[in-house]
């Protein structure tokens, strides 16, 4: 039986941990924390409010929460290993009194209705095994009136922008990949296909309908650097 997405992405990842955030920023030209920093500031909230970052990873939008915004910050994910760098970025900006990390998956998460004020997701889409019902379980967990806002890979939707990109995934990211490590070049090959497997079962408009179906309203989206990049975000209802 195949892996489920979920799984993918748990063994696909571990390994990455301590070279993560460095990586990801060449990869993406740089533009990576830039998308963190406009996914963080669709959120309302301030030094009363407590955030839920969802797949938070080696927790860089923990962080960028804590700075823009001075909130208290649950961060959730699946995979131990990138907790433990997590835990150990939190300690080098002393910024563990804020933040307090969970094991646990997107699809389950420990915490009771409306528990939280707002709501962060970086690169969570593309690895929900049940889109609808992974966006109803993130509803959940957040009070009324509060702002999920999540970020995703995307095709860019014109032809010359679409066709740089088709190069770089297709034939950069491969290559760079294998000259950084063997689990990068494992990440570098699958990310194209990832993406556009994504962006082909799930365009932004059938997002926002999923959205709004899973109990937000006032939902947006906005394409980052030609379309490399989509942000979506709405208030629960």
């Amino acid at each position: 039986m195949s892996a489920s997405r979920t799984e993918l992405a748990r063994g696909l990842f571990a390994p990455l941990g301590p070279s993560y955030d460095r990586y990801a920023n060449l990869l993406s030209f740089g533009q990576d924390p830039r998308w963190r920093r406009f996914l963080v500031s669709r959120l309302p909230v301030g030094p009363d409010d407590t955030v839920l970052d969802v797949a938070c990873g080696t927790a860089a939008v923990t962080l960028e929460l804590v700075r823009q915004k001075g909130c208290s910050v649950v961060g959730v994910d699946q995979s131990p290993e990138m907790l433990t760098e997590a835990r150990r970025r939190l300690l080098l900006a002393a910024e563990t009194g804020r933040v307090r990390l969970v094991e646990a998956t997107a699809a389950s998460l420990p915490f009771e209705d409306g528990a939280f004020d707002g709501l962060t997701a970086a690169y969570l889409l593309r690895y929900l095994d049940d889109v609808p019902a992974g966006l109803a379980e993130l509803g959940r967990v957040l009070r009324p009136g509060a702002t999920a806002a999540l970020l995703d890979f995307g095709v860019p939707p014109r032809p010359l922008p679409r066709s740089a990109w088709n190069l770089w995934v297709d034939a950069g990211l491969p290559v760079l990949g294998r000259v950084i490590s063997p689990g990068w070049h494992d990440v570098g090959r699958f990310l194209g296909g990832s993406i556009r497997d994504f962006d082909a079962r799930w365009p932004v408009p059938r997002l926002l309908g999923a959205f709004r179906e899973a109990g937000f309203e006032d939902v947006q989206a906005r394409r980052l650097s030609l379309g490399g990049c989509t942000v979506l975000w709405g208030r629960r209802a």
